[in-house]
């Protein structure tokens, strides 16, 4: 229960997130139970390692938009099969992360060591993998050929990008539909499939379904955009892993993409903070100054919110009801998070 009252708080900061989570706490409850139940094992090390990731906490975004997406749709989300494929979607995310963080040579996530970073990458693709197996294990019981096919499709297209994104690397020649194409990959189509989940759980129509996968598709668009303008404009306290760390990993995301497009003599300094690891030949302050003074970070807060009109659009195939209503919430909170 305390960690699912801090993973609340964290989003209680802004007041769309408290109505969220304090319309579905109950339900956000039995998601942390059902992931102690599906994380623990009788072999310790597994045990002992799915306690750690779960008690790091997070926002459990995922989760919730299945539950606010099935609500949405008529369903019933206390119903067993539903707490289930929610904590399955966290499951899911948690893998990604682990297997996110090796690849990445992270040492913080959520404000903790990660796994690869306290236990050892070999630990930590084992642990990975667990989590995906055991993810599917729980989806096959449901039955359900729609969401089995949906989760496949959905890991493939993640692990598609992983590997895409591991070719740009370095690179500061990625395009912008190269860089979309990754996030939608890594992680819109998560999002997505959440949404749609919630729908085939609920019996929704055809077109209620359809309007969810494009709703949480293009909320995963608009989260990705936010959260890489983050990296480059909070603080390593704020957002639980370090500030920045996306071009000392290699990475090249929008916000940089549009500076070089202004700045093309930023170049090699932008090729020696990747080479170096470090922020020595220019600095994160230098760059923030520059991508407010271009116009740059409003651009990209733009561009998240034609997403999230894009997002909110979709909604109206739906009858007006609260859960409706928060998931227009979690648009404004997606957009306006400082974490």
């Amino acid at each position: 229960m305390q960690r699912f009252a801090a993973a609340a708080h964290e989003l209680k900061v802004n007041s769309t997130g408290r109505k969220v989570f304090d319309l579905i706490g109950a339900e956000m409850r039995m998601v942390e139970d059902e992931f102690e139940r599906q994380a623990s094992s009788n072999i310790q090390v597994i045990d002992y390692l799915g306690e750690y990731l779960r008690a790091s906490g997070g926002k459990r975004v995922r989760p919730a938009l299945l539950i606010l997406s099935d609500y949405a749709s008529g369903g019933d989300a206390t119903q067993a099969n539903v707490i289930r494929l929610a904590t399955v979607m966290e499951m899911l995310h948690t893998a990604t992360l682990v297997h996110d963080d090796i690849i990445d040579n992270a040492d913080l996530r959520r404000n903790r060591s990660s796994v690869n970073a306290r236990f050892g990458n070999q630990t930590a693709v084992l642990m990975g993998d667990w989590l995906y197996m055991s993810a599917f294990e729980t989806t096959v019981r449901e039955r359900s050929l729609e969401i089995i096919d949906i989760l496949t499709r959905l890991t493939r297209k993640m692990t598609e990008g992983e590997l895409i994104q591991l070719t740009r690397i370095g690179r500061l020649d990625i395009t912008e539909s190269e860089y979309f194409d990754i996030l939608k990959r890594k992680t819109a189509f998560l999002f997505s499939a959440c949404c749609e989940v919630g729908a085939i759980l609920a019996d929704a129509r055809p077109e209620e379904k359809a309007a969810l996968r494009e709703f949480g598709m293009h909320l995963g668009i608009a989260f990705q955009l936010s959260d890489d303008v983050l990296d480059l404009m909070s603080d390593t306290e704020s957002l639980g892993k370090e500030a920045g760390s996306d071009l000392l990993e290699g990475k090249l995301t929008l916000p940089l993409i549009y500076l070089l497009e202004k700045k093309p003599h930023l170049r090699n300094d932008l090729e020696q903070v990747m080479y170096d690891g470090n922020y020595s030949a220019v600095s994160r302050e230098y760059l923030r100054s520059m991508l407010d003074d271009d116009g740059i970070i409003m651009a990209i807060r733009e561009r998240a919110a034609d997403h999230s009109d894009r997002a909110r659009k979709n909604l109206d195939v739906l009858s007006k009801s609260e859960y409706r209503s928060c998931l227009e919430d979690v648009l404004a909170f997606i957009t306006d998070r400082k974490n």
